[in-house]
Parts: structure tokens; sequence; C-alpha cells
């Protein structure tokens, strides 16, 4: 019972199964991360393609419609959404119709994409504007991680971590940052 309500619950706020938007129409790539919250658009999914090894952190809409329009002409835009391959995109970052995202490009969280983002970008904010190059900042962080905490997978909660990790890791992290597998 509590599996169904939450299926409807899931339905209802449009969140439709990765599954079953392929089913409708929806091209993706291998190794699509959707984290919990992410709204596809169903309607139109069809318009939408996922590139390989593509992450959405929680709370992303992809939009290939936008209804703007519809009290006025009485039709709504539509247009073609493409997510190329290695392409991150933020917690709460909405992309919209006609906007084509190229290879390893890193939507920031929040970030409200109207425009092509160009291959190996990083863009934030709404609008989104590019505010940097993936490859600029990959090599940063990897330097920054010889000076900073690295933790493996047995330190997160779905790998059981202990509550003397959970100490040592928040006592690691005062005023740093750190890097988990």
């Amino acid at each position: 019972m509590i599996g169904k309500m939450k299926e409807l619950l899931k339905k209802a706020r449009g969140e439709i199964s990765t599954e079953q938007l392929i089913k409708m129409g929806l091209t993706v790539g291998k190794n699509f991360n959707r984290r919990p919250g992410c709204i596809i658009d169903y309607s139109h999914c069809f318009l939408i393609t996922i590139g390989d090894d593509v992450t959405f952190a929680p709370r992303v809409h992809i939009l290939a419609h936008d209804a703007s329009t519809k009290v006025h002409l009485n039709y709504t835009k539509i247009g073609l959404v493409e997510i190329g391959d290695r392409v991150f995109i933020g917690a709460g970052a909405i992309v919209l119709p006609n906007v084509k995202i190229g290879n390893d490009a890193i939507i920031g969280a929040g970030a409200v994409v109207t425009k092509d983002v160009p291959a190996g970008s990083i863009v934030a904010g709404s609008p989104a504007r590019v505010v940097g190059n993936t490859a600029e900042y990959i090599e940063k962080n990897k330097e920054l991680m010889t000076l900073s905490p690295v933790y493996d997978h047995t330190w997160t909660v779905s790998h059981g971590i202990t509550p003397e990790q959970k100490r040592k890791m928040k006592e690691d992290l005062r005023n740093k940052i750190g890097f988990i597998e």
C-alpha cells in the first residue's frame, strides 16, 4: 500500500520513471544517473536526447515545451533538448526547450539554461552564463585533492558509515572541502 502511494505521489509531481519515459520516446545513453525529484518533460520526452555518462542532481527539470504562449496564441512553443556526453546538471537546474548542452559541460545548481552551452564549459546563474572551463575546473580540483581529506565509498550512508566515521569526517571538514568516492 505504501509503495503504491509513493508511486502515485511521484506521478502527481511529474516524476515518471526513466524506463517509462524511454518507452514514450526519450533517448538516453549509457550510465544515466537521475537523482530524486527530477522532472523530464513527459508530454514531449521524445524531443529530448540524453548522452552517455550524464548525471542529473536532485530536482533537475528538463523541458521541451514552454506554455507561456498558450493563452495568447492558443499554441505552446516546443523545441529539441540535446544533452551531450559526460554532462553534470546541478540540483534545481532548469533546461528549457531548444537548448543543446555540449559534451563535458557542467551546469551549476539552480541555473536556468535558456541558450546552448558550449562543450567543455561551466555555466551558472539565471539565465545561465559561461563562468568557467571544465578542464581547468577538474585540474584545479585534482590539485585540491592532494591537500584535502579524501574518503572511499565506505564513508557514505548507503555503505554503512559508522558513527565514528561521521564524527571524524565532520572534524576533518571543519573549514575545508573534502572529496568522497
